[in-house]
Formats: structure tokens, C-alpha cells, sequence
């Protein structure tokens, strides 16, 4: 029994050794590959009081930092911690300018908010926040597919203005499609939250491990419940224009160790090239 555990862990170890990681692009709204050296055991690591993604990497062991876009560049510490030994690990993020976009919208209630719909998003900030801090010790899948096909019409980072006033920055990419266009899993993961939000409308958060949390707003129709597994590819709902929105889209972010990063640094090759064609 001892050895067959033995061979199951080495295999799983194989597996995980032989994904290629991202490229470090320690930006805000970027990832920071960091390398935490060799050790027998796992490294946990942990930056702003969040845990971190840790992978088998060229050097041993490699965090996964996603960066928030608040943070400022500059030198940021990732604290590791080796059974009963604590240690410290660098990295500098560097500036990163995004473009600014000017929207319009007709309803007026969904720039400035009523003290009724403000309880409301109060509300469903709770669950989002709950969705994004998940947690699970399972090695996710790290090069995603596309979930829709379509035509990126709104990139990541974008500082957003509303009729003119200053919102948060665009934190996932927009991608246009038809109404009721299937929106499929980009990979392996699990179904951790399903609602309807103020401004998110109809919307998916997929757990994929270790802090890697998927969400998918304005959704028409959502065909999978909360607690399901789903593999790549499988639809989880269709393309709508619930909540906030000027026209039918998908709404796509992708959240490490609780920071909202760009989609396409984990797209992989061929996603990210039948993106751009579409561009």
C-alpha cells in the first residue's frame, strides 16, 4: 500500500513538474514568478497576508505572485515559510501604464448608486469575496483556453470612466459575442459560486487551486450549480447582458491569491493567437 502511494505521488509530482509555467511579468495586474529554492517539503508562501500559489519549477520550488493593480512599483516581499523555518523572498514590480476608456451609460442609477442598491452591492461583495479568497491544495492547469469565442473588445486594465466619472480600472477583458453564445471552462476546475450581482450580473466563479479562481459576469443563462465539477471545455452558461452592460459580452477574470490579473498571461499559445486574429 505504502509503495503504490509512493509511485501515485511521484506521478502527480511528474506531472506538476512538467508544466511549463508563464513567463514573470511582475506588473500591476501581472505575475511574478518567484523562485523560493529547493526543499524536500512544499514551501508555503504568502504575500499581503494571502496565500500563494507554489509549483515545481527549474530551481525547486516557484510562487506564483499575482500582483493587484493598486500595488505600486517597487520592491515586494513573498513571506515563506519551511516547516518551522521563516524566511523572505523578492521580487520588484515594475510600472505599467494602461489605457483609459470613456463609457456611457443610460442608466443613470447604475453610476450613482441609491442607498437601497448600495446595500445591495454591499451584499454581493460579501460572496465575491468569499469566492475570490478560496483555497484549495490542488495543482491547477495553467495554460487556459478561451470560454467564449469572440472578439476582445475591452483589454485588461483600463482606467474606466462612467459618464464621465472615474471608476475602478477594468479588472478581466471583455470579450463581444452573440446572445446566448455557450461559455465553456477554460479548464478543469470547480463550480464554487453561482448569483446574480448589481453590477456582474448572471455569474460563475470556477476554483482551478491553489488561489486560481475564474469569474464569468452578464451571463444570459447559468447551467451549472454550485459544487459541480466541470472539465475543460464544458459549457457552464451563455453569453448575456445581465447587470451592468452596453451590449452582450462576456465579462472574463481571472484572480490569483485574491489579485485580479490579465486573462492573457495565462491564455495558452493557441488561445491567445485566435484572440488576437479577432483583435
Amino acid at each position: 500500500m505504502i509503495s503504490r502511494l509512493i509511485l501515485l505521488s511521484f506521478l502527480v509530482s511528474g506531472i506538476a513538474a512538467a508544466q511549463e509555467l508563464p513567463p514573470s511579468r511582475p506588473a500591476p495586474g501581472g505575475i511574478a514568478v518567484v523562485s523560493l529554492g529547493n526543499s524536500a517539503a512544499v514551501p508555503i508562501a504568502t504575500f499581503n497576508g494571502q496565500r500563494v500559489m507554489v509549483l515545481p519549477c527549474d530551481n525547486g520550488w516557484c510562487a506564483m505572485v499575482g500582483i493587484g493593480l493598486e500595488v505600486k512599483p517597487g520592491q515586494q516581499t513573498v513571506s515563506v515559510k519551511r516547516g518551522n523555518e521563516r524566511a523572505a523572498a523578492t521580487f520588484t514590480v515594475k510600472p505599467k501604464q494602461y489605457e483609459v476608456q470613456r463609457l456611457t451609460i443610460k442608466d443613470k442609477g447604475q453610476v450613482n448608486l441609491s442607498p437601497e442598491d448600495l446595500k445591495r452591492y454591499e451584499r454581493d461583495k460579501e460572496a465575491i469575496t468569499r469566492a475570490f479568497t478560496t483555497w484549495t491544495q490542488i495543482d491547477p492547469q495553467l495554460h487556459l483556453a478561451l470560454p467564449v469565442a469572440g472578439r476582445l473588445s475591452s483589454p485588461f486594465g483600463l482606467q474606466r470612466y462612467f459618464n464621465g466619472e472615474p471608476r475602478a480600472p477594468h479588472s478581466g477583458i471583455d470579450i463581444a459575442a452573440a446572445e446566448g453564445t455557450p461559455i465553456r471552462a477554460p479548464a478543469a476546475g470547480t463550480v464554487i459560486e453561482v448569483g446574480n450581482y448589481f453590477f456582474n450580473g448572471n455569474t460563475v466563479f470556477l476554483d482551478h487551486g491553489q488561489g486560481l479562481i475564474t469569474m464569468y459576469n452578464h451571463m444570459k443563462r447559468i447551467t451549472v450549480k454550485s459544487g459541480t465539477h466541470v472539465e475543460t471545455g464544458e459549457t457552464i452558461g451563455e453569453v448575456g447582458k445581465t447587470g451592468r452592460v452596453t451590449g452582450p459580452h462576456l465579462h472574463w477574470g481571472v484572480s490569483l491569491n485574491n489579485n485580479r490579473v490579465d486573462p492573457l498571461l495565462l491564455l495558452s499559445p493557441d488561445a491567445l493567437a485566435a484572440l488576437t486574429v479577432k483583435h
